[in-house]
């Protein structure tokens, strides 16, 4: 049985994006990785999140960007 590795409830940070079962916003991973911070000092920082939800979630941002009709929105986005 596969698990969301992503939460959304407006009950938590105001629905902001997060790792299940954590308050710690996805977006913080992503923030690390930008300013070259290793994955493993991000899990150092967030505790509650495990390698296996962190790679999960890269490897779904990865398939996003495999996405033909998303990837294209996504790049007239960032245009």
């Amino acid at each position: 049985m596969q698990t969301r590795v992503i939460q959304v409830d407006p009950d938590i940070l105001g629905g902001t994006p997060v790792f299940s079962g954590t308050r710690v916003p996805v977006e913080s991973l992503f923030w690390h990785l930008e300013k070259g911070i290793t994955i493993d000092a991000f899990l150092d920082d967030f505790p509650s999140v495990s390698r296996e939800q962190a790679v999960a979630v890269i490897e779904l941002a990865a398939r996003l960007f495999q996405r033909k009709d998303i990837a294209q929105t996504l790049y007239e986005t960032a245009a």
